[in-house]
């Protein structure tokens, strides 16, 4: 990817929906003029450093969340919430070029006998199954000496396929039977152990779900990733995060996009529909 030079990063105006046959150039000019400064996409960093999160930006996010099929790299989303596995360094590369936020997905509680480091964690440290994931088992947060390791080359693993943002998913063992005793503290952290760590090697930490902890760790997330608080309920829980000018990027598999985007819209949540396959299937909510 060619880095341009600091006089060069200057935010790209927003683009204006086509919604007839196209028109002449003197018309989409005057509509790249008189487009809004804070809906711009803004150009991301360089690779090596976290992903920023400007904070005028944080009601105008479009995200897309994708864990099956090849990455569509030509959806219109400012953000790209992905694999860190299965994503491959091409397909981040084509995203950075064209200025698109990359977020992966470490599962950091749990553990599969399908991942390529399963045999790192030791048996003390695996707990019972995960519900509805064969072959997954939940893991004892309080060993941290012994997940550390782990987890550090997980993340390394996005670093080095150009990501610059990560999102902590199956960070609440202690609500689930996980075979180990968990508290509330132990969860908190934990979380908060893997999001200095995030930041220690250059990612921005994103929290995954876990509302009853959301208020705690807002400050030390950078966003966080909800799935479903409309139909579940707590849509409330995650304002810690837009109260402080912080993306929250939301999902709900069933339901009309007419009727909950009202609510999330409201709260300033970046919302889409989605298949519950996570392909490249989307139906965003219209910004305000």
């Amino acid at each position: 990817m060619r880095i341009r030079p600091a006089w060069a990063r200057l935010p790209r105006p927003v683009r204006v929906r086509r919604r007839g046959p196209r028109r002449g150039v003197a018309v989409v000019l005057t509509a790249l003029l008189l487009a809004p400064v804070p809906a711009c996409r803004e150009p991301i960093v360089p690779p090596g450093a976290p992903t920023p999160w400007p904070s005028a930006q944080a009601r105008h996010w479009q995200w897309q969340w994708q864990l099956t099929g090849p990455v569509d790299v030509t959806v219109d989303a400012d953000v790209f919430l992905l694999d860190a596995v299965r994503t491959t360094s091409g397909e981040t590369g084509a995203l950075r070029a064209r200025h698109r936020r990359l977020v992966c997905q470490v599962r950091v509680g749990t553990s599969a006998t399908t991942d390529a480091d399963a045999s790192r964690f030791p048996a003390a440290v695996r707990g019972t199954a995960v519900p509805g994931r064969p072959g997954s088992r939940w893991l004892d947060v309080r060993r941290w000496d012994s997940l550390e390791p782990v987890l550090a080359d997980r993340f390394r693993l996005c670093r080095g396929k150009g990501f610059g943002a990560v999102a902590l998913d199956d960070a609440d063992g202690y609500l689930h039977r996980s075979g180990f005793p968990l508290t509330f503290d132990d969860q908190l952290l934990f979380n908060r152990r893997l999001a200095a760590l995030a930041r220690r090697l250059e990612l921005s930490p994103g929290l995954v779900d876990d509302l009853p902890q959301v208020a705690a760790l807002a400050p030390d997330f950078d966003f966080a990733v909800n799935q479903e608080c409309v139909r579940r309920g707590g849509c409330d829980k995650l304002l810690p995060f837009t109260d402080a000018h912080k993306p929250v990027f939301h999902v709900e598999f069933t339901g009309d996009p007419a009727d909950f985007c009202v609510t999330t819209v409201g709260y300033g949540f970046a919302s889409i529909l989605k298949d519950r396959k996570l392909d490249a299937w989307r139906e965003p909510c219209a910004l305000p």
